[in-house]
């Protein structure tokens, strides 16, 4: 995604759909404040407030944002889509999380880590439950895939986006169905 000089300022939010239910995307000058999956109900509060500082406005997201829900689209529907190159917007957030994302921006489709491996490669090896903190907090749900995080044991662990540990299953198996790779091996 380039040109993010080129972003409206303040934020701006828009819904879409996935197969997976209703999604939510927010956007600031500097790229993607938010990505969460919607509740049944369809309340865009946590999508409105995720500038931090005030409440985005509904907008028709310009090309490169568009560009990143397009590749969201596709990826929840199946499709191998590389989601690396979309610009996140990590103003204000700790550092540490910030490297946990990052990490975790690495595990590929199919694929899953433990939170030790977050942790060591953010720099913390004795830090799995802040890298567990950290990823219950993530605003960028499919971007930073915190779904291919699992316990040292494999077991699936927690997650925070709506539907819980079944939304997690049904991300994986998504893309188990990508990558042929059971998700449960690292």
């Amino acid at each position: 995604m380039q040109g993010l000089a080129r972003l409206p300022t303040g934020s701006h939010y828009t819904l879409f759909d996935t197969v997976v239910g209703k999604f939510g995307a927010a956007w600031g000058e500097y790229g993607i404040l938010t990505v969460d999956l919607l509740d049944q109900s369809g309340d865009e509060g946590r999508i409105r407030d995720a500038q931090r500082s005030t409440v985005a406005v509904q907008a028709t997201p310009p090309a490169e944002i568009q560009f990143a829900i397009d590749g969201i689209v596709r990826h929840l529907g199946g499709e191998p889509v590389d989601l690396s190159g979309i610009v996140l917007d990590m103003t204000g957030m700790p550092p540490f999380h910030q490297k946990v994302y990052k990490a975790a921006r690495k595990i590929p489709p199919g694929r899953t880590a433990s939170y030790r491996d977050l942790a060591v490669q953010a720099g913390s090896p004795l830090a799995s439950r802040a890298v567990g903190q950290a990823l219950s907090r993530n605003p960028f749900l499919i971007i930073v895939p915190c779904h291919r995080v699992l316990s040292a044991t494999g077991n699936i662990g927690g997650f925070s986006a709506v539907g819980g540990t079944d939304t997690k299953m049904s991300l994986l198996m998504i893309e188990r169905g990508m990558s042929g790779v059971t998700p449960q091996l690292r």
